[in-house]
């Protein structure tokens, strides 16, 4: 167990691996409802990415996120309450329910915004990056993407401009196997994204998504290498997402049970659990405590979304271009 793990931060991670699968578990039921306006696309099953990768990050750092951005925000900081009322397109959203779940942002934060725009995030990041350069700061920028954004010639240029100006920036690419529908097996010519890193000339490093502790050693070895001057490095996340690309995306291109297995033999916070209960020093009871607290919170901030007031005509035209 990391030394930088104590037992305070370990309930901090546990409390944001559980809101965000409580989260995505709650916009699941309620989208199929019909009620909640526009696309969205679930995080839950890859908690231990964001959560791991987070945990090192202040406010002055930077992320950018994709389609697949709840977790991302939830694990930055962004509050979970205003999330809610913007996937539920109302004035008292995150973004005043003009963003909806593609477009959640928080620069308060630090997090730049989901984005639906594949592999937009990169020259986001190198542009954070660059800023903290120089102004002489330690501040880093990452960047998450997933295995489909893995082929954009965006990360490409990204990742090579990062790697020219020595910028302090992280690529955390989300490989759950699937591009929307296609196995990055076809996708992906070589048997590791990582494996991309070395023709960038930065280290690509391959990890477990499902375990916290393996993301959260590895991000951090990351980042404090970007910190201190040493350039940019890609990290590739193994794992899998438990829903579809899109809410209603039948996943016949899925196994059968194979979500169910996964749930059952891999499910990060399963695996949390057991380790961190295994020696005492957190017990099942505490983890159970918290369990009920994320419930309640999100089950307020949807009766808060539901109840909340729409965008009112004359909202239409502002924060539609940047004021000086």
């Amino acid at each position: 167990m990391s030394e930088t793990l104590n037992r305070e931060s370990l309930l901090k991670a546990y409390r944001i691996m559980r809101t965000i699968r409580e989260f995505e578990e709650r916009v699941h039921a309620d989208f199929a409802t019909g009620e909640i306006p526009g696309f969205v696309h679930l995080y839950a099953g890859e908690e231990a990415s964001a959560t791991g990768v987070c945990m090192h990050l202040s406010g002055a750092d930077y992320i950018a996120s994709t389609h697949r951005g709840h977790g991302h925000c939830i694990a930055k900081g962004v509050d979970p309450v205003g999330m809610m009322a913007e996937i539920w397109g109302k004035a008292t959203g995150t973004c005043k329910g003009k963003g909806g779940s593609m477009h959640i942002a928080d620069l308060s934060v630090g997090m730049l915004g989901a984005n639906g725009i594949v592999g937009g995030g990169g020259p986001l990041i190198c542009g954070t990056a660059l800023a903290a350069k120089i102004r002489g700061t330690q501040d880093v920028g990452v960047c998450f993407f997933g295995d489909g954004a893995s082929n954009q010639g965006t990360i490409f240029e990204a990742m090579n401009l990062a790697a020219v100006w020595k910028l302090p920036a992280i690529f955390v690419a989300e490989n759950n196997g699937y591009a929307e529908a296609t196995s990055s097996k076809y996708s992906v010519p070589c048997e590791n994204i990582a494996d991309r890193a070395p023709a960038f000339g930065m280290p690509g490093v391959i990890v477990d998504g499902f375990d916290f502790f393996a993301v959260h050693k590895a991000a951090g070895e990351a980042i404090r290498r970007a910190r201190e001057g040493g350039g940019p490095t890609l990290l590739e996340v193994k794992l899998s997402r438990y829903y579809g690309h899109f809410e209603g995306d039948q996943q016949t291109y899925r196994a059968p049970g194979e979500v169910q297995k996964l749930r059952e033999t891999k499910d990060c916070l399963l695996q949390f659990r057991r380790r961190v209960t295994a020696d005492g020093e957190i017990t099942n009871e505490q983890l159970d405590a918290i369990d009920r607290e994320v419930k309640t919170l999100i089950d307020d901030s949807v009766v808060r979304a539901k109840a909340d007031p729409k965008p009112a005509p004359a909202d239409l035209l502002t924060d539609v271009y940047v004021s000086y």
